[in-house]
């Protein structure tokens, strides 16, 4: 025999129920907002991934400053390739710390070579040829700055000028102002 309409009322809401899921689904997967949220996310994820990669996360963090002293002490025991080794364990995911190092490392060095007479030489050559537009530059500047002036000072001219206008303009109106009140007062004169 047929169903009963309990049966069929429940299947109904059944059915209604699966297909409000299945359009909210589909409304979620095509809504913009929902596309540049889920965009936006995958972006976010990339960018902790590459800092990750760059920076190292922070448990490799930790792990690498925390053997940073035993392998600093064996390093400087058993010589400068150990050394190197250290200093690379300690500075892994961290390239501030790894830049501060090479600047440092090429300081010294700088310092401990003196310079040669070619360089010397090289150095007062290029001295020598920057003098002309050192010179040059200066000369641009002092002709921007005498510019400046000549129209700063014409700019306050112009200023000066309007506000004594501004100020006669004022007065002469306050007179006739004053006049026509008068001449309006009745019984006076």
């Amino acid at each position: 025999m047929g169903q009963s309409t309990e049966e069929l009322s429940t299947q109904i809401a059944g059915t209604r129920e699966s297909l409000a899921t299945d359009l909210d689904a589909l409304q979620n997967r095509v809504s913009p907002s929902a596309i540049v949220e889920r965009r936006k996310e995958a972006a976010r994820g990339k960018v902790r991934s590459v800092k990750d990669k760059v920076m190292g996360s922070g448990h490799s963090a930790a792990s690498s400053a925390g053997s940073t002293g035993s392998n600093a002490v064996a390093g400087v025991k058993d010589g400068v390739g150990d050394a190197k080794d250290a200093t690379s364990d300690a500075i892994e995911g961290s390239p501030l710390a790894a830049g501060l190092i090479a600047f440092g490392a090429g300081l010294v060095i700088a310092a401990l070579i003196p310079a040669t007479d070619a360089e010397q030489r090289a150095s007062q050559k290029v001295v020598e040829a920057a003098q002309p537009l050192v010179d040059e530059a200066k000369s641009m500047g002092q002709e921007v700055g005498a510019n400046l002036k000549d129209s700063a000072a014409g700019a306050a001219q112009q200023v000066k000028e309007t506000a004594q206008d501004s100020v006669q303009r004022v007065q002469d109106e306050g007179k006739s102002s004053a006049e026509s009140v008068r001449a309006e007062a009745p019984g006076q004169s």
